[in-house]
């Protein structure tokens, strides 16, 4: 199998599992907050699940991606080293776990007792089963595209996800509530993380003949490389959870839910960038260490072309449709919403293009930089944060995530400048095109929403806007219909 093919097989792979992942997703959401939980059980929830996310960070510390990265390199530079790298980094995974588990225990009067959620000191309980599923979930994952056979990364995430749907609605059926819900969580990925393990001993584990010790300093250098990991990862967790904590802190749990949805739906909306940048992430890190950065450089630019083409316009299009979505969809209970979700549509874009950097960054030996970053966007996230939530509510938190989130995109983007010898006329051409075909399509798309009276209306009408764009981007030259097919084919 070629690199290339190897790319498209890994990207495929990806997008179907997050594709796949979405509809389980999207199906969740409007289940667990319509018709399961309500406004405040819907928010109690994804606040119990935003402080097990900030908690787990040190269960996770860096260390799986940063073995990921030793994977990537030693596959190829001396294959005998890759079972003490998963090995070793497995072990320093389980004995966190344990640890934070034990902590979170003992805190969770306490942390119940902050929030003034009493529900909180039951449901981290349970949730430490979660934390440690998802953190193996994470290693797993991560481990897999080191290996850059995100096919596997990809069976073990649908199955999670997919999982989530079943054993949910199985134990709030039974009366559990959010209980049931966090329940169903845990279980769904305690079988993914089984799946996982066994996929990569019998795959990749027993493929490799291990040397008799690992190599000198190696132990160490995976620490140390987790190092910067692990400062990006816990900003990058503090830009996505602690908000949510702080809304809960500040406001309250009904709060919570119209900020959680209005981030989910924004997330849903970045699915395919994401799954773009973390199946070509590894072949950065391969073309470095081959000392090919004009391909390398090609690739990226590609990556940024159809990122730039998709989602300006669907930037644009989210915030024209963006009321009659939250009404429609999930009920005029969570009209309040609807103002988050548009300021959000704006950090969409800034993630789609970070999507398809922050990894490679990683891959090309430059986590420290993108950590030093990442670290003061996420303190400025944060002091914002504190700021603006009591002074405007929710909306105010959405306007920190996407002023912080925006500086950092730029930076990431700058670093590549300076890894990659790239060739900025073709980004601004991209760019352009991309800009004008957004306003024309918007221009189409507020002349139809008056006609908007339900969700036929509304999927006809983002079903012309998506026939506009298509239209448009063909006709410009800025989209290859036939290359684009052929990649999902």
């Amino acid at each position: 199998m070629t690199d290339s093919d190897q790319l498209v097989r890994g990207i495929k792979a990806t997008f179907v599992s997050r594709t796949v992942n979405l509809v389980a997703n999207g199906l969740l959401i409007v289940l667990l907050s319509r018709f399961l939980l309500g406004p405040s059980g819907y928010g109690i929830l994804f606040l119990t699940l935003s402080i097990l996310a900030v908690s787990q960070l040190l269960a996770d510390l860096g260390i799986a991606r940063s073995a990921a990265r030793y994977v990537s390199e030693f596959k190829e530079t001396d294959p005998r080293q890759v079972p003490h790298i998963l090995t070793s980094s497995l072990r320093y995974r389980l004995l966190l776990i344990g640890l934070v588990a034990v902590t979170l225990v003992a805190s969770r009067e306490f942390v119940a007792a902050i929030l003034d959620e009493p529900e909180l000191a039951t449901l981290l309980v349970v949730g430490t089963g979660y934390l440690a599923v998802q953190s193996i979930n994470n290693f797993n994952i991560t481990v897999f595209q080191g290996f850059n056979a995100v096919q596997y990364s990809a069976v073990v995430s649908i199955v999670d996800h997919v999982g989530r749907i079943a054993f949910i609605l199985l134990f709030v059926s039974l009366g559990w509530g959010v209980l049931g819900a966090l329940t169903g969580y845990v279980v769904s990925g305690a079988i993914a993380a089984t799946f996982g393990l066994i996929f990569l001993y019998l795959r990749f584990y027993r493929s490799f003949d291990a040397a008799e010790t690992i190599q000198d300093g190696l132990q160490r250098r995976i620490l140390e490389y987790s190092v910067p990991l692990t400062a990006s990862r816990s900003a990058n967790i503090i830009d996505r959870r602690v908000d949510i904590i702080l809304i809960g802190f500040f406001l309250n749990p009904v709060a919570v839910g119209f900020y959680t949805l209005a981030k989910q739906i924004s997330d849903f909306v970045i699915a395919p960038a994401d799954s773009v940048g973390f199946a070509l992430s590894p072949s950065y890190g391969e073309d470095k260490a081959n000392d090919r950065l004009v391909r390398a450089a090609r690739i990226y630019e590609s990556s940024l072309q159809y990122v730039l083409l998709l989602y300006v316009p669907a930037v644009v299009g989210l915030i024209l449709v963006a009321d009659p979505t939250v009404r429609f969809i999930f009920g005029s209970d969570y009209a309040e919403a609807v103002p988050v979700l548009q300021v959000l549509s704006l950090f969409v874009l800034c993630k789609a293009i970070n999507s398809v950097t922050q990894q490679a960054i990683d891959y090309l030996g430059r986590a420290r930089f993108r950590a030093v970053a990442k670290a003061v966007t996420s303190a400025g996230n944060l002091l914002l944060n504190i700021v603006l939530i009591p002074t405007i509510g929710v909306v105010g938190a959405a306007v920190a995530t996407v002023f912080t989130f925006g500086l950092y995109t730029m930076t990431n983007v700058y670093i590549m400048h300076v890894e990659l010898p790239l060739q900025y006329d073709r980004l601004v051409k991209i760019g352009a095109g991309a800009t004008v075909i957004s306003v024309v399509m918007g221009g189409i798309v507020v002349a139809a929403s008056a006609h908007i009276t339900g969700l036929v209306s509304l999927a006809a009408v983002v079903g012309l806007g998506v026939a506009v764009w298509g239209t448009l981007a063909t006709v410009s030259g800025l989209l290859d219909v036939r290359e684009t097919l052929s990649l999902l084919s």
